[in-house]
């Protein structure tokens, strides 16, 4: 998990409103707060926009409400970066081009999956896939051992043996899962030609305009309405702005593999999420599943503190 810690670390490090010099710097609000509870706010963030985020379901369906979530994330990065079209920039944009559509279809197939699937369920399941990245760039057998765990939490949660839930949807929070970490590898080679989260604003910019013609087809007018809009816009505060500034502040003083450990807990959290928000419960069998998958992120998170994106 430390490659996706990194990505995180660069993108709210580079923020505007991560500068001392800005009045309303959040640190000088949270500056009180341990480190390792403003990780755990950050985290709950996630899951609790992504719940916010399936109340739009019945308005304006998955997409509509994936269009809104980036399309607003898009806008709060540019106005609050007012990021540089440069001659450098425009020679990557094929780069920016794959990276805006890896961020779309990472956020399509997530919402597509909680539409079919419990939220807890959906977000374990997307964990296996910086997951695995990290089991990949490592070579320590113990490595291994953490990925059978984890596959076994995904075979509790196969429909098989009387298991109810949806295949498309673990079919497409496992493809999530997919892009999830070709995001990671794709930020990593952004950052490095990039300076700051310039290329992440552009590529947020792109995947909005790629995400826009099946919002608008899906959704139509529903889009316009202002319940629509106040969610949206929530749900993109919640799973960017607010996670990625308290993460730029925990990440100062805890180190990225004990990161990855509090991390580990979002499958958990998220489950709570579903549950308070969406009344969504898991069988026995469910709640073993996200156990297991989050152990076994824990676990490649403690002890492969080496491994680099």
């Amino acid at each position: 998990m430390r490659s996706l810690s990194s990505v995180i670390k660069a993108i709210t490090a580079a923020l505007p409103f991560s500068t001392s010099a800005n009045p309303l710097n959040p640190s000088n609000f949270l500056r009180q707060g341990t480190p390792t509870g403003l990780a755990i706010l950050a985290i709950i963030s996630m899951p609790c926009g992504a719940a916010f985020g399936k109340l739009l379901f019945p308005q304006v369906g998955a997409a509509g409400t994936v269009f809104l979530r980036v399309g607003f994330a898009a806008l709060i990065l540019l106005i609050l970066r007012r990021p540089k079209w440069t001659p450098e920039t425009q020679k990557h944009l094929k780069l920016l081009a794959v990276f805006g559509l890896v961020l779309a279809l990472l956020n399509l197939t997530f919402y597509e999956a909680i539409a079919r699937i419990p939220l807890g369920i959906a977000v374990t399941l997307e964990f296996t896939g910086p997951l695995g990245l990290a089991a990949l760039k490592t070579k320590r057998w113990l490595d291994l051992l953490w990925v059978m765990l984890a596959a076994l939490g995904v075979l509790f949660l196969a429909p098989l043996g009387g298991v109810t839930l949806d295949p498309w949807g673990i079919a497409f929070a496992l493809i999530a899962a997919f892009f999830w970490a070709c995001y990671i590898v794709l930020s990593a080679q952004i950052g490095q030609v990039i300076p700051g989260i310039d290329g992440l604003c552009w590529a947020m910019a792109i995947g909005g305009i790629l995400l826009a013609p099946i919002g608008i087809a899906t959704a139509g007018s529903a889009l316009l309405a202002p319940r629509s809009l106040t969610l949206g816009l929530g749900v993109a505060l919640l799973s960017s702005v607010l996670p990625y500034s308290l993460e730029m502040i925990a990440l100062r003083s805890i180190p990225i593999n004990v990161f990855g450990v509090l991390q580990s807990l979002e499958p958990i959290v998220a489950a709570i999420a579903g549950f308070v928000v969406l009344k969504e419960t898991l069988t026995l069998r469910s709640l073993l599943a996200i156990i297991l998958i989050s152990s076994a992120a824990a676990g490649i998170s403690r002890f492969s503190g080496k491994v680099q994106s």
